[in-house]
């Protein structure tokens, strides 16, 4: 038996296609990149952002201030990491990076956050990841730690370099 569709069922099935497609692109929202801020409007005539005053006292204080607190060692001060390595996991995707956390520091160190940069061969950048480790870090001591996922990168990236951020002293 050989049906052949009928003029008006191709009409039923355009119109509800165009339908959809119209009511589809009404009720989708905006993307990220069509909304843009609006641009800052500076008068001609107001010209006191180019040259800010600073009284003598204003002065003084902004130099007490940065007097009074000295550069205390932060925990980030007394780690390094020693040696790092880092290949792909889950079809070239993923970041699994190896790396060693020296401490030198009187103290033990946890949530130590390091921050990766992903380059291109010619050394073009391509991907930022930060990752933290839940992890103890014992003073005076070293830890490695093996294969841990920092997350999804480009997949012509072919360097990775890692440096400490922040960590938490114990």
């Amino acid at each position: 038996m050989n049906v052949k569709p009928f003029r008006g069922e191709m009409i039923w099935v355009a119109a509800v296609a165009i339908a959809g497609s119209a009511s589809w692109m009404m009720l989708a929202g905006p993307s990220d990149a069509q909304i843009q801020p609006a641009p800052a409007v500076i008068s001609a005539q107001d010209t006191s952002w180019l040259n800010p005053v600073i009284t003598p006292t204003e002065a003084t204080r902004v130099t007490a201030v940065e007097t009074a607190t000295p550069a205390e060692a932060g925990p980030v001060d007394g780690l390094k990491i020693s040696s790092q390595s880092w290949h792909r996991g889950g079809l070239g995707s993923k970041a699994l990076v190896t790396f060693t956390l020296r401490n030198g520091n009187d103290y033990a160190v946890r949530d130590v956050e390091i921050a990766c940069v992903f380059t291109r061969k010619d050394g073009s950048h391509l991907t930022d990841r930060k990752h933290t480790i839940h992890d103890t870090v014992d003073m005076k001591s070293r830890k490695t730690f093996a294969r841990m996922l920092v997350g999804f990168v480009n997949i012509e990236a072919n360097r990775a370099k890692c440096s400490l951020v922040t960590a938490t002293r114990i």
